[in-house]
């Protein structure tokens, strides 16, 4: 997964579990694109204090993720949403009963192990 796309998950997911500070802040660096420079002018910090809170917040957010894994479960979901989708649009496409059958099938398996696993 690309980092920056990571870096916006986990802050999506567990943002709310930071500080107002620490949330202002990240959201400064993630949402905005703003680097350590300009957040820090534009907080009146030090730009290495602004660089140490934005690495702070990375470590709270992945320990979070690696507790909880609510991006993880996110992505394998999203994943098997996209396979039934696939499959729902090959249904539409297609007059063989037999092979609409067998996708019927598999969107009864890939429903089958959200439901399971959720």
């Amino acid at each position: 997964m690309d980092r920056i796309v990571e870096k916006s998950l986990l802050f999506d997911f567990y943002g709310e579990l930071l500080t107002q500070h620490q949330k202002e802040v990240y959201g400064e660096y993630i949402q905005n694109d703003l680097s350590p420079t300009e957040i820090a002018v534009l907080r009146g910090i030090s730009r290495q204090g602004a660089y140490d809170l934005i690495k702070r917040c990375e470590k709270i957010l992945t320990d979070y993720e690696n507790r909880l894994h609510l991006v993880e479960h996110f992505q394998k979901v999203k994943k098997t949403v996209a396979s039934i989708h696939t499959c729902a649009e090959e249904i539409a496409e297609c007059d063989d009963k037999s092979i609409v059958r067998e996708k019927i099938a598999q969107i009864a398996e890939l429903s089958s192990n959200i439901l399971e696993e959720y």
